[in-house]
């Protein structure tokens, strides 16, 4: 027992010379730190140690930066000023605030003639890029202050950078598949595609669009906003394509499709694509038909020209109606007209591109309407589909309870029908008798309908005053309600503010 208790005592003994050793440390390190410390804002001991600081220094090093580039620019400039002037200008250029004298070369007749010294002239550059011409990509948004929804293919004056121009958009939408999809509209408070015609710009370059450049214009004149994405040759808009056929022979899984294409080239160029009826049963186009095939047992002379062969997974019915969807490439139009207001005395008189619709307007042109456009009544025969022929084999093994049980219906008459009713004197006398009890009862009804028809008149007539002089009398009242709440109203305004129908005695009093 005595040597577990020395054991114990040795461990704590080491335990307090662990502990010793890292207050030592802790000690070392805080004695480096404060001499750390002290070296750095002793400003004055050693300026070209690395922990000193100038107390006149920049304090960040944004300030540090800016300090290095000023310094750099006067050290250029008192260089500079040293040189002639031809040479100084050469390598420099020309400074702010320096008149100059410029030559234009090539310069139109229209501007010279029509120059107007109280106008500006911004002169600027552009790159050399800038003057290629292409179709640039736009991710536009309607301004929500215009009032007007752009149209697609509707002209738009652009302004980017130095250039204004006219061009003609093209609006898409990128869907799930990355395909650009042509829309006949701009989106509602939605950004957009905008694909137009003109001279390149550089990623990131913002444009303005209007619709007209007149002053006298009383809505907002921003048409729109937009920023260059890209600007490629190969960009491709689309828009959906509903290709409808009808079959003319229907077999098991396959099926002879017409109406579709007008020729067997175009069938070829759609080989394997996919087809889907209106039941929702899908198919292939395997290949073309050549016209006049299939003239046997055919009343119209064989297959027409442009039909095909195709596969399903199920078996089709002659009232099937075949659906292929498929894309078609819309082509970007490359109108580019610059605004020339510059060139004309009056900067208001240029006209650009009118739109169609200012164009109807201006001849008091309806707007077209194709009929097959219109919504028409949807008239469906009713289908009539075959019994269930069940082989009288099968009927033979069916169980009595789901043998069929249904009796044919009889063609011919049966025996009460076919036998003649003789009456006799006083059977006839009763039939005559019942005719003519009959004939009175009839005559009583219709005399009763026409006195109930009159008397329903009368009461309508008779109501029709009532809520007439009911109706007058529900308004007096609520004029007269209305009058005195108003009335009553006042008095409390007047009392609130200190007057009333007896305000003159209280001042009196």
């Amino acid at each position: 027992g005595d040597d577990g208790d020395d054991g114990d005592d040795g461990d704590d003994g080491d335990d307090g010379d662990d502990d010793d050793e890292e207050a030592k440390r802790l000690e070392e390190k805080r004695a480096k730190h404060e001499e750390f410390v002290s070296e750095g804002g002793e400003k004055s001991v050693n300026k070209k140690s690395p922990n000193y600081v100038d107390p006149d220094g920049p304090s960040s090093y944004f300030e540090l930066v800016k300090n290095q580039m000023k310094e750099e620019t006067a050290r250029s400039r008192s260089i500079l000023d040293t040189l002639p002037d031809h040479t100084r200008q050469a390598m420099e250029g020309f400074r702010p605030g320096a008149y100059l004298r410029i030559v234009l070369a090539r310069a139109p007749c229209e501007w010279v003639e029509n120059f107007d010294p109280t106008r500006p002239i911004v002169i600027g550059g552009i790159l050399p890029g800038e003057e290629i011409m292409g179709l640039q990509q736009l991710r536009l948004k309607k301004h929500r202050w215009h009032r007007k929804t752009l149209k697609n293919r509707d002209p738009l004056i652009f302004s980017v950078g130095w250039r204004r121009f006219q061009s003609i958009p093209v609006y898409s939408m990128m869907d799930a598949n990355s395909r650009h999809r042509m829309i006949k509209y701009t989106p509602d408070h939605m950004h957009c595609y905008a694909t137009f015609y003109g001279p390149l710009n550089p990623q990131n370059t913002g444009v303005i669009a209007f619709q007209s450049l007149t002053s006298s214009q009383a809505s907002f004149r921003i048409a729109a906003t937009a920023t260059v994405l890209e600007f490629d040759h190969s960009i491709k808009i689309v828009k959906k394509l509903k290709l409808v056929g009808t079959p003319t022979k229907v077999f098991k899984n396959t099926a002879f499709i017409s109406g579709m294409f007008n020729s067997s080239l175009e069938v070829s160029r759609f080989e394997g694509a996919a087809l889907r009826t209106v039941s929702g049963i899908r198919g292939t186009i395997k290949k073309a038909v050549k016209p006049g095939e299939g003239t046997h047992g055919s009343k119209d002379g064989g297959m027409k020209e442009g039909s095909f062969r195709a596969s399903f997974e199920d078996k089709l019915l002659l009232s099937d109606i075949i659906f292929l969807r498929t894309w078609t490439k819309v082509d970007v139009p490359k109108f580019y007209n610059p605004v020339t207001s510059g060139m004309m005395k009056d900067t208001k008189e240029w006209r650009g591109m009118k739109t169609v619709g200012q164009l109807r307007f201006e001849k008091s042109m309806p707007i077209p309407v194709n009929p097959d456009s219109i919504y028409k009544p949807i008239e469906r025969q009713k289908r009539v589909f075959n019994k269930l022929q069940v082989p009288k084999s099968l009927q033979q093994a069916l169980p009595f309870k789901s043998k069929p049980k249904l009796e044919k219906a009889r063609t011919r008459e049966t025996l009460e029908q076919r036998r003649a009713v003789v009456q006799d004197k006083e059977e006839k006398k009763l039939a005559t008798m019942v005719q003519q009890l009959n004939t009175i009862r009839n005559e009583k009804l219709a005399k009763r309908e026409q006195q109930q028809a009159v008397r329903r008149a009368a009461r309508a007539k008779a109501q029709k005053i009532e809520d007439e002089w009911r109706g007058q009398l529900k308004k007096d009242n609520l004029k007269r309600a209305y009058r005195e709440k108003g009335k009553a109203e006042a008095a409390q305004a007047r009392e609130r503010e200190g007057g009333g129908k007896f305000a003159k005695k209280r001042k009196k009093s």
